[in-house]
């Protein structure tokens, strides 16, 4: 890894001269390891642009935005979420939702790189993205969503890893273990966690129980790969008291894996499952059923959409 960071400082270096350049910065491992790969190339000609989309999880905006300025980086926070719900409005298909996040990434990205004179676009695509674009079985919003004519030149250090190789890059260039050991969250955000439509009700909805699952899982000490909740836009009856009730149903998703190009449905011990049934059921009105995944990748992708 020492060699490698040498190699992609050098490689950046060259490649932005004398140059500004922006990166897309989510605060996932993939974007953070580039961010600080690049700082470490050019610093403060790196701009690092946060974008709040409105899909993002709970206490995310406020988490990013306070670590990277704490590391020192030239940090713009981006307040889109009126922009991105606008965009979807009415986009059910997932292919389509994450060719609309992507386009709208690049509108944004755009704009701030025309503010500081930016001609570089840097990304966290790792191998998995373009893998899985290539072969048609989702679009990344950092491959697939792209424009043809792009005004930025991207740059991609990171294009030839797998997600644990990019974990041990992140250790040595010094990033926190609350970032380079979190779980992986979907360039789309919670756009990929919801069956359907994407509104701010819905998004509010599957981050609230997003948010129980990764509490529970950390509470129960467990290491999964990815553990979340989805919307999945159907809604069956239940029962509260005496009284009927017909409302939204939640999927659970735990799976464990090395790399996201395969992952099995985590063993996880039944009271734990229950103790996230509860709660989600409980604190969260509009829902009164939960189910498990257990089905592996493959057949099944990691995230729903």
């Amino acid at each position: 890894m020492k060699s490698f960071i040498e190699e992609k400082v050098r490689e950046i270096r060259e490649i932005v001269g004398e140059g500004r350049a922006i990166i897309a910065l989510s605060g996932g491992v993939d974007s953070s390891t580039a961010a600080m790969l690049a700082y470490k190339a050019i610093g403060e000609r790196l701009h690092a642009v946060f974008v709040n989309t409105g899909l993002l999880r709970k206490g995310e905006p406020e988490f990013v935005v306070k670590t990277f300025r704490d590391l020192g980086l030239n940090l713009i926070a981006v307040n889109a979420e009126e922009r991105f719900f606008k965009a979807l409005r009415g986009v059910r298909d997932p292919e389509e939702k994450r060719k609309v996040i992507g386009r709208v990434f690049v509108e944004v990205f755009e704009e701030e790189a025309k503010k500081i004179g930016a001609e570089f676009l840097i990304q966290g695509t790792i191998a998995p993205d373009w893998i899985e674009s290539r072969g048609g079985i989702k679009s990344h919003h950092n491959v697939g969503g792209l424009p043809e004519r792009l005004n930025l030149r991207i740059i991609e250090p990171l294009r030839d890893l797998y997600k644990d190789e990019v974990r041990q890059l992140a250790k040595e260039l010094g990033i926190p273990e609350k970032i380079y050991a979190r779980m992986p969250f979907p360039g789309p955000g919670l756009a990929a966690r919801i069956i359907g439509e994407v509104n701010p009700e819905r998004v509010r909805i599957v981050r609230e129980a997003n948010a129980i699952v990764e509490e529970e899982i950390e509470r129960a000490k467990l290491r999964p790969w990815q553990a979340f909740a989805v919307l999945l836009g159907i809604k069956t009856v239940g029962v509260q008291g005496d009284i009927r009730a017909y409302k939204e149903t939640v999927a659970v998703r735990i799976v464990e894996s090395t790399d996201g190009m395969t992952a099995n449905a985590m063993n996880v011990p039944f009271e734990v499952l229950q103790r996230i049934a509860f709660r989600i059921v409980s604190e969260i009105p509009e829902v009164c059923r939960v189910l498990y995944d257990i089905t592996n990748k493959p057949p099944a992708t990691i995230e729903f959409e």
